[in-house]
């Protein structure tokens, strides 16, 4: 956000120090004005920056993924949705149109009365009230032709899509669908003001009573109407307590009191201070007497029931400063709610990254489980059980080759060739075994990992949400396939050492050549015999009958190079078993990674929470001078206690209007025929004049 041309004046002059008006070789402090033009730079800067700050949140708070089931995340994505679509419908808007009119959003309950009090506060139909429920369906703003470009341009209320309309609207008309802004120009609004009639709070229908929360967060000042009969009810308090949270300007209508009934106001102003709502000036609307009965007639209050009110909102409206400060104390109190809610859902983000540490975690634990159990299988001796030490033995068995190493290796190098030129078909035999053998062993390992993973899930609530149409109970179809191919090319890898090391043994490549498949089983016999590879001590498998293998390989190789042979053998097994286990983790861990929740932004969103209220600190304690230019700190409170707005004028108390009161209003003088409704209230003139 850069600094605009013109410089903002707290006094609510459109007027301000272009930047054409400062030189350009001259700093802010060489700038031959008073020290309050040098104060307002600075508050047009600091305003800049918190316009950045506030866009920095946004951008983070856009980003928040909450999708997993951990606790209170539920809340907490309604509250990031609250927060974005309260910085989308008012803050922003609000901090790059300072001077927009005041948004004066009229809402309450059902019934309440609430589109007839617009009417009959303008002297004029703008909006349809009606017998059926819900009445107003689409929300209707009531503006200054003048201030028209304000709510045309979507500068207000970015989201709902414009319709503009006349004043004249007939009871038998339905109002456009609920994402709508119905926009009505009248003169009879005084200009800088605007009245937007929202849906009901508590409507039977949900996206209304939505609509209703999201217009009242993007308010300036909240209108809210309640009646003496539901003036207690919970909905609407609980709308009012979220208000006085965010130190919202609130001011209360008490509708339909009847005369004598002060009690009720009374009684009403008890829940105001309870709920933290303590300067929050109330309005009392009589019951309609006899004296209004032709003004009902027409859909209209008599104009003494409303003529408080309307004098209250006529001087917000006329008035620039206290428009500002209404304005101001209500971003105020936007902003540090804001970042009071944007440091909690960081709290939840943070719960989001453990949550998926802890998922993650559990999958690779037990994957690593089956891991080791393929090691243990593979390394002690069990894989050589079975049907490959029947293999193996018939394939070694007591033979004169068997004898010959008994009697010494040094009779090997002789014994290679006719050994293996006689008995070529014994050593597939012994491979498949090894193949077969080794697959089961992964498989099952793999299959216990997949048991043992889901149920560590489905007790976590925020790994049982992801497996939900899911079947990860169990391992994937294709990894029989997988793991086949995965240990026919291990035995292509043992194969291949033998083939290189055969390679630099000069005078070994006719052994090699006829016995390359039988001296790479015996290397896999080694493999699976021991850890450390070659220990040079019986292994101990069906009488020692591995040990031929051993033998053999150090005949041929020597010590050192069998050793290496069968740690690299090793390294080659434990990288595919891992390739396979790794694919099933990865169905898993697909879970987690799709949804984002890896880096859920705790930190970052904390970060951007802080910068906001550093910046809005500044801003505040540089937004207004003195009349001398000294700078003075700024409250954010118009008033003491919570922070709301007081009216100006505002009597002490607001007793309830009698048909007395009404019957004692002055007739209008010629001056004001030509007043429209709104101001004809304001100077006692009548709206059917």
């Amino acid at each position: 956000m850069t600094v605009p041309d013109r410089v903002p004046d707290p006094s609510g002059d459109t007027s301000g120090l272009s930047g054409e008006d400062v030189p350009a070789s001259s700093s802010v402090n060489d700038v031959p004005a008073s020290s309050s033009v040098n104060a307002a730079l600075a508050a047009s800067r600091e305003a800049a920056a918190l316009g950045d700050a506030l866009d920095t949140l946004r951008s983070r708070l856009g980003g928040l993924r909450l999708p997993l089931d951990t606790p209170g995340a539920a809340q907490a994505r309604a509250d990031r949705d609250a927060a974005v679509g309260q910085l989308d419908d008012y803050l922003l808007p609000r901090m790059r149109a300072e001077r927009a009119p005041l948004l004066v959003v009229v809402g309450g309950s059902t019934g309440a009365g609430k589109s007839t009090l617009v009417n009959s506060i303008l002297g004029e139909h703008v909006t349809a009230p009606g017998v059926l429920r819900p009445t107003t369906r689409a929300p209707v703003l009531v503006h200054h032709p003048l201030d028209a470009r304000w709510f045309t341009t979507g500068r207000v209320l970015p989201g709902l899509a414009r319709v503009t309309a006349g004043t004249e609207t007939g009871e038998g008309e339905r109002p456009a669908p609920t994402r709508t802004l119905r926009l009505v120009a009248s003169e009879a609004t005084p200009q800088g003001l605007a009245l937007l009639d929202a849906p009901d709070v508590d409507s039977v229908e949900a996206a209304n009573r939505e609509l209703a929360a999201e217009l009242l967060g993007a308010a300036d000042l909240w209108l809210f109407v309640t009646t003496a009969a539901r003036y207690a009810d919970a909905v609407p308090w609980g709308l009012l307590r979220t208000a006085a949270a965010r130190r919202a300007q609130v001011a209360l209508v008490l509708d339909r009191v009847d005369p004598g009934a002060e009690v009720v106001v009374d009684d009403l102003r008890r829940l105001a201070r309870e709920h933290g709502l303590d300067d929050s000036p109330i309005f009392a609307i009589a019951e309609a007497a006899p004296v209004g009965v032709e003004a009902l007639a027409e859909g209209l209050l008599p104009e003494a029931s409303v003529a408080e009110l309307s004098t209250w909102l006529s001087g917000l409206g006329g008035d620039p400063e206290a428009r500002q400060r209404v304005i101001t104390a209500t971003r105020d109190g936007v902003i540090d709610d804001l970042v009071r809610r944007a440091v909690e859902l960081a709290d939840d983000a943070d719960l989001q990254e453990a949550a998926d540490a802890r998922l993650r975690g559990a999958v690779e634990r037990h994957h690593a489980d089956a891991a080791r159990t393929v090691e243990r299988a593979t390394s002690d001796g069990a894989i050589l059980r079975g049907e490959v030490l029947a293999r193996w033995q018939d394939f070694v068995g007591t033979s004169e080759f068997f004898r010959s190493v008994q009697r010494g290796v040094g009779r090997v190098r002789d014994a290679v060739g006719g050994f293996f030129r006689g008995r070529p078909t014994r050593a597939p035999q012994v491979e498949q075994a090894i193949a077969a053998g080794l697959e089961s062993v992964i498989l099952d390992a793999a299959e216990s990992a997949a048991e043992r993973t889901f149920e560590s899930w489905r007790g976590d609530a925020a790994g049982a949400g992801l497996l939900d149409g899911l079947d990860l109970s169990r391992t994937s179809a294709g990894l029989r396939a997988e793991i086949t191919e995965q240990v026919r090319g291990w035995q292509g890898d043992v194969l291949a050492l033998v083939r290189e090391q055969g390679a630099s043994k000069r005078g070994l490549a006719r052994a090699l050549s006829l016995g390359i498949n039988a001296l790479g089983i015996s290397l896999m016999v080694i493999v699976f015999a021991s850890t450390a590879g070659l220990t040079g001590a019986e292994i101990g498998i069906a009488g020692g009958t591995a040990v031929v293998g051993q033998k053999l390989l150090e005949a041929v190789f020597g010590d050192d190079a069998v050793r290496r042979l069968a740690a690299q053998a090793r390294a080659r097994l434990t990288s595919r078993v891992a390739t396979v286990l790794d694919g099933q983790a990865a169905r898993y861990t697909a879970q987690l990674d799709a949804l984002g929740t890896s880096d859920a932004g705790g930190a970052a969103l904390r970060d951007a929470a802080r910068r906001v209220e550093g910046a809005a600190r500044t801003e505040r304690a540089t937004r207004s001078t003195d009349d001398d230019g000294a700078t003075r700190p700024w409250t954010g409170r118009l008033l003491r206690g919570a922070g709301t707005v007081r009216p100006p004028q505002r009597p002490e108390s607001f007793p309830v209007p009698s048909a007395r009161a009404a019957e004692e209003s002055p007739e209008p003088g010629d001056d004001d025929a030509g007043r429209p409704g709104w101001w004809g209230r304001i100077f006692g003139r009548r709206g059917d004049a």
